[in-house]
């Protein structure tokens, strides 16, 4: 990535926690980096491209946070689910910026595969690894979303009941995609 578009980047993304999805404009992205709006385009081609590049490095652990290949398929997905939780969080608007995209980007792409792989091999079928993945993303997603549209324990929900909420909501999940698999094997 280039030096002037990795700045921009890292500029929407502090905007985007200063102001939220709604308030981060290119005008408004541009006046803090003291450019045309028009120069920003040189980079982003648009609004949405620049929003999935957020997405991209966001959802992309640094090379030594990434857990490692291998272990049970459950505990990946677990990984997986509560560190895009924590990256979520971690940003004013993280779930909707992350629910926004249009383009993944390649590592989310391989981490979407590399998740339904360990599932096949760990005995779970093709067509309900797929549906479990997806189902696991989609409930992160749709739990963080409510969260954070909460403006987090404003409302009297501390950290640590959210935390336990998300943790067995998702166990269910995985109690069922254990079931299933069973019951189709």
């Amino acid at each position: 990535m280039g030096h002037r578009r990795a700045q921009v980047l890292q500029a929407a993304i502090e905007l985007l926690d200063e102001v939220g999805l709604d308030g981060l404009t290119m005008r408004l992205l541009a006046s803090r980096l003291g450019v045309r709006a028009s120069a920003l385009y040189r980079h982003y081609p648009s609004k949405q491209a620049l929003l999935d590049a957020m997405v991209a490095y966001l959802a992309t652990p640094p090379a030594d946070a990434a857990p490692p290949p291998g272990g049970a398929w459950d505990e990946q997905l677990r990984d997986v689910a509560t560190g895009m939780r924590e990256i979520m969080l971690a940003h004013r608007d993280g779930a909707r910026l992350i629910a926004s995209f249009h383009h993944p980007g390649g590592d989310a792409i391989a981490t979407f595969h590399g998740l339904i792989a360990a599932l096949a091999a760990g005995g779970v079928p093709s067509e309900t690894a797929v549906l479990a993945v997806d189902t696991v993303l989609a409930y992160v997603n749709g739990f963080t979303v409510e969260e954070q549209a909460r403006k987090i324990g404003a409302d009297g929900w501390p950290r640590e009941q959210r935390d336990r909420a998300f943790r067995d909501g998702l166990e269910l999940i995985l109690t069922g995609v254990r079931a299933s698999a069973v019951s189709r094997n």
